[in-house]
């Protein structure tokens, strides 16, 4: 895959010239950035295992991301810039580390604006012997067009459903198409990858877990998320895993977007509710001890 000239690799479209170095509306240019690759202990059961003893996700946290969500816990990469020079090669080499370690996937997060480096180290790695499910950590805002790209590629997907309303989207993410955008490919997803298929310890091996994040002050519209969530599940016949997800935790620019305080009780049983009535049973809830920092890790370029 080639460096774009014109890059569209996103929905933004942006047209930058990655391969004169300019670079696109993510941030990113000509030379991939990341930011951590280690074993990661606080993703879902299924992928990660128990948060004390579970053998973790193999994790590359990739720098620069096409959203701009105001409160984003990974703001440092995401939106600050932070982040250190992987060739292909040493991208390979991560990937083959990361199962020398132990991980039971290999966890991409936020990887799309660098495809023309992870899928090359992808199919160099796994001549070399990579065997690790393929987990694509995504923010949902991804074309159809990219995910049928990665089919070969990805056997997880682990994307988030962000928002039903598009003023909300816009308002908190800078993307007035993102419900649409982020159906659209959530749609390719469950057709593509079909339903969850877990090994003998219980880990997941290929599907799609969907994460709903409940906002402080918008549980109505991870409720509107979760009835087109369901009605989707019944449109294309495909099971999937849902996380339903308290940690919401102020950070970056929340408290100026009116979300500086954490998810209360109410506004997350809410969401519950509204799950259980809909039927979006297999999956994951959260306590309310998980609204803590300990979900980020440092970014301190770890394992490159």
């Amino acid at each position: 895959m080639e460096l774009p000239t014109a890059c569209t690799l996103c929905p933004r479209a942006c047209g930058a010239d990655r391969a004169a170095g300019q670079t696109g509306y993510c941030g990113a240019g000509d030379t991939l950035l990341a930011a951590r690759a280690a074993l990661h202990h606080w993703e879902e059961p299924c992928l990660a295992g128990d948060p004390e003893t579970g053998p973790g996700s193999g994790t590359v946290f990739f720098s620069h991301c096409a959203l701009r969500c105001g409160y984003c816990q990974n703001w440092p990469i995401s939106q600050g810039g932070v982040g250190r020079p992987v060739s292909t090669e040493r991208l390979a080499e991560i990937f083959l580390g990361l199962q020398e370690k132990g991980a039971k996937n290999l966890d991409l997060v936020t990887a799309t604006q660098w495809l023309p480096w992870v899928l090359p180290a992808l199919d160099a790695a796994r001549a070399r012997g990579l065997a690790l499910p393929v987990v694509y950590n995504t923010g949902g805002y991804e074309t159809v067009g990219t995910v049928q790209r990665l089919a070969p590629y990805v056997d997880v997907w682990l994307t988030d459903w962000k928002y039903a309303d598009p003023a909300l989207a816009e308002r908190l993410s800078a993307a007035a198409d993102y419900p649409a955008v982020c159906e659209a490919a959530l749609r390719q997803m469950l057709i593509q990858t079909g339903a969850p298929v877990y090994d003998a310890d219980g880990f997941l091996q290929k599907g799609v877990l969907v994460r709903v994040l409940v906002l402080p002050g918008h549980a109505d519209d991870a409720v509107a998320v979760l009835e087109r969530l369901a009605a989707l599940r019944r449109q294309t016949g495909v099971p999937l895993l849902l996380s339903l997800m308290r940690q919401f935790t102020p950070f970056y620019r929340a408290a100026e977007l009116g979300l500086g305080r954490r998810v209360t009780s109410y506004e997350y049983r809410k969401a519950v509710d509204a799950a259980v009535r809909l039927g979006l049973c297999d999956g994951y809830t959260q306590e309310k001890s998980s609204a803590r920092e300990e979900y980020t890790p440092p970014f301190d370029f770890e394992g490159l």
